[in-house]
């Protein structure tokens, strides 16, 4: 469980340094709750990309560019690869 806890904190900070509409640290706290649950349930960076771009439109009732999104999604899924990988 300590692992999955980590993984989550790294995808925090990769979503924190993200800040899509350039608000600072610390007002996307849904959005990345919602995105990060995403992360878990999928493993393909397209349907994720989907996924984060739907969660932050929701919220701020603006589009991301999904190639913006699609760069989250895969560096958020190395992420959780990396972490699947060790016991």
């Amino acid at each position: 469980m300590e692992s999955r806890m980590k993984t989550n904190l790294q995808m925090v900070d990769i979503l924190n340094e993200w800040d899509p509409f350039k608000l600072k640290n610390g007002n996307y706290d849904t959005e990345i709750a919602d995105t990060i649950q995403a992360v878990h349930e999928l493993n393909d960076s397209e349907r994720l990309a989907d996924r984060i771009q739907s969660i932050y439109e929701f919220s701020f009732e603006e589009t991301i560019p999904l190639i913006e999104c699609k760069k989250v999604a895969e560096k958020l899924l190395i992420i959780k690869g990396n972490s699947s990988c060790t016991i």
